[in-house]
């Protein structure tokens, strides 16, 4: 943070100490461009050699959609939506707010919810150094998945797979046990795409009511979960219905299969 930055930023919080972050990022013509496209509902990155792979969340949401499905049921489909949307939208803006304070920049979202959230989960954040990827685009040709991780750093000195995660309340660890495979995968896929070793994963929560979890995890923990997931959704998933999308080549198209 420079500082001037660091100045105003204590003129507008005068309760905060303010860091700056180091940066030690993976060089531009090094990350390979990827985008997402949805098929058939379900979210896939085409890769540079025009693969596409399934998300990792999306891989990962059959799991939790029967307790979803329930909960929908339970609060009425208009109750679920509004309570979603609002959950969506307060998860960026936090995000957003991580993103800002770790790229040493001023915080541009001034609403008062997401900026109490992100001020309770602040001291966690000061626990990172030596960023090498925010919010970077991922693949792994071994498990046929991709998706963006929220951050790659040094956490208490560990280079860490990091997920900033925000939630109503405090969950049980035994609830979330997708987050810490999401991990598990982002971990793989770096590791594939840049030779890199991970040490470990860290998942941030932090509550409306201002409560933070930390859970740090060894991904030796969650790496024999990751491929029976893969698997599940592609059991799932009807690939005989899976239409090209308008302006898809048939020869693209026939690169939307399972890797196993």
């Amino acid at each position: 943070m420079t500082d001037a930055l660091n100045d105003l930023m204590k003129l507008k919080y005068p309760d905060k100490e303010w860091k700056t972050f180091t940066h030690a990022p993976i060089p531009d013509n090094m990350i390979p461009e990827v985008f997402t496209e949805t098929i058939n509902k379900k979210r896939f990155y085409v890769t540079p050699d025009g693969n596409k792979y399934p998300s990792i969340t999306t891989v990962l949401g059959g799991r939790a959609k029967e307790g979803i499905q329930k909960w929908r049921e339970r609060v009425g489909e208009e109750a679920a939506n509004k309570i979603m949307r609002a959950a969506a939208s307060r998860g960026t803006a936090v995000h957003e707010l991580a993103e800002n304070y770790l790229n040493n920049e001023e915080l541009k979202n001034q609403e008062v919810l997401p900026l109490f959230m992100f001020t309770q989960l602040k001291p966690e954040l000061d626990n990172i150094n030596n960023i090498v990827m925010q919010e970077g685009g991922l693949y792994s040709d071994k498990w046929g998945i991709a998706g963006r991780v929220d951050c790659i750093a040094e956490y208490d000195g560990k280079i860490t797979v990091i997920d900033f995660k925000t939630s109503t309340k405090e969950k049980k660890e035994e609830w979330i046990e997708n987050y810490f495979i999401q991990c598990t995968a982002y971990c793989e896929m770096f590791e594939e795409r840049y030779g890199r070793a991970i040490d470990q994963i860290a998942v941030l929560i932090v509550c409306e009511d201002g409560g933070v979890q930390t859970f740090v995890k060894d991904k030796k923990d969650y790496i024999d979960l990751l491929q029976p997931a893969i698997d599940e959704f592609w059991a799932e998933y009807d690939m005989e219905s899976a239409q090209p999308v308008l302006g898809e080549s048939a020869e693209v198209s026939e690169r939307l299969v399972p890797r196993r």
